[in-house]
């Protein structure tokens, strides 16, 4: 009997340790640029740019602490690079947004879970500049850049509880940014395979 209750009593204090929390992440974004205009796509060849990405936001349950709702604000850099023999390009581009996901959530042991999860990031340019062979531009008057970029995205998280007041975690997400509102006829998108690694504080109900 004495069991059974330590039992239940271990299995509430589980469902708590993973309830409402606040979060930061921190990581990197490895982003592949791809231009589109009237005449083609880019000649010169682009190559993928790395950068900084930053998260922070607060997540609940909506379903028996399997299905979490998270919303957050977030700072990312999508910086690419390209040249030839002739030309050289870099362009270097910082971006704030809000983003809304949703979680499914594995428990594999006491301390790991595992979380697939999917949503929506809205962002606009912070910082934006370009570089060509030395002589450098302003990106927020460029209508490819500037304006609301929509990037859906996907991704896998594992978690690792330390101890009743949070957890640390590591994921993976895969996005595809677009300008939808963007009218001229140079078009961008931004494909980023990110790597965040976070810090998560439970914040338990009374």
């Amino acid at each position: 009997m004495i069991k059974n209750y330590l039992l239940i009593a271990f299995l509430a204090v589980s469902f708590q340790l993973f309830s409402q929390e606040t979060y930061f992440l921190v990581g990197n974004n490895f982003t592949k640029y791809v231009f589109k205009s009237s005449e083609g796509v880019m000649t010169t060849q682009l190559q993928s740019g790395t950068g900084s990405a930053f998260e922070m936001g607060y997540s609940f349950p909506v379903k028996n602490e399997k299905i979490y709702y998270s919303i957050g604000l977030t700072l990312n850099d999508y910086n690419a690079v390209a040249g030839s023999q002739s030309e050289s390009y870099q362009w270097e581009t910082k971006y704030i947004g809000a983003q809304n996901a949703v979680s499914y959530n594995f428990t594999l042991s006491n301390n790991f879970q595992l979380a697939v999860k999917g949503g929506v990031n809205l962002s606009t340019l912070l910082y934006g500049k370009q570089n060509i062979n030395g002589a450098v531009y302003d990106l927020k008057g460029q209508d490819e850049f500037s304006g609301l970029f929509l990037s859906p995205f996907a991704g896998i998280q594992t978690r690792y509880r330390l101890n009743d007041l949070g957890y640390l975690s590591l994921g993976y997400t895969f996005s595809k940014s677009l300008n939808p509102f963007n009218t001229s006829e140079e078009k961008l998108s931004f494909n980023t395979n990110q790597i965040l690694f976070g810090i998560h504080f439970n914040i338990n109900e009374n």
